[in-house]
């Protein structure tokens, strides 16, 4: 008997060795698929052709249908890394690039984001934490605003130097998780309306602790409507799946508003486009 012990014991403890290889093994290939990407694809890719998602879905029947539908009302498209981060640094890039030819908005939008840290505070944010998350996404924004509206020349320059600020990781990352705290914020400043989005018995907190201010984790309808909430910008997302027909369909976040970011949806992904 006591070698039949021994014996299921030892099965089981292989069956746990197992697992734990199993595990370990899944880990490391997802590691490594992340390292490729960041390897490979930028946080924020140059202007291409909207033709290029064409030759992405050569073989593709479904999606050469939607691709030909959105490249009547659009001619360029930018790509964003796809690593769970996407939709808040398409958003905040392509808003940037907009203030640049808009000066108006541009001060609109100022105000706005100057007053973002304190609400955050009176929330319940350390500001330890906040602030220097927000000094770097103030320092972007400034610098945008001294060329807004400017001389072709000046604003070359800029974009340029938005470009590749948005492809460092420590600039580019502060703006997205400071894009983070403030959507985290308006979910929590209008909680009970807020609440009937979230699915299970999760509080809105929960939710944006959970979902909302970790890097990495991916957007949904919530996360926009609660952005495009804070900082009172339209969003127009084009949402390209298998759905039937052959149109993409758009939806505007919030309802009604006059869309000056355009977003490509793809499953699990966001890229900018550009008419």
């Amino acid at each position: 008997m006591a070698d039949d012990a021994s014996s299921s014991s030892g099965c089981a403890g292989n069956i746990i060795d197992n697992s734990i290889n199993q595990d370990e093994l899944i880990m490391k290939q997802q590691r490594e698929i992340e390292k490729e990407i960041s390897e490979t694809i930028p946080l924020v890719g140059e202007l291409e052709d909207l033709s290029s998602l064409e030759k992405e879905y050569n073989e593709d029947p479904v999606y050469l249908l939607k691709v030909k539908d959105l490249s009547s009302k659009y001619k360029y498209i930018r790509r964003t890394r796809p690593d769970g981060n996407c939709f808040f640094r398409a958003f905040s890039y392509a808003y940037l690039e907009h203030l640049l030819t808009d000066k108006s908005e541009y001060n609109k939008f100022y105000e706005i984001a100057k007053n973002s840290k304190e609400i955050l505070v009176a929330l319940g944010f350390s500001q330890f934490t906040v602030e220097d998350f927000y000094e770097t996404f103030m320092e972007v924004v400034q610098r945008v605003g001294e060329q807004a509206g400017g001389s072709p020349d000046a604003l070359d320059s800029v974009r340029t130097e938005l470009h590749d600020k948005f492809n460092k990781q420590g600039y580019s990352d502060y703006i997205v998780v400071y894009l983070r705290l403030v959507t985290s914020g308006q979910l929590q400043t209008e909680n009970d309306f807020y609440q009937n989005f979230i699915e299970g018995p999760r509080t809105v907190t929960e939710f944006c602790r959970q979902e909302v201010e970790p890097m990495y984790k991916e957007s949904d309808h919530i996360h926009i409507i609660a952005l495009s909430n804070a900082l009172n910008v339209g969003v127009r997302v084009k949402y390209m799946d298998r759905g039937e027909g052959s149109q993409v369909i758009a939806h505007d976040f919030p309802e009604g508003s006059k869309p000056l970011v355009h977003l490509l949806y793809r499953p699990g992904h966001y890229d900018i486009l550009y008419a």
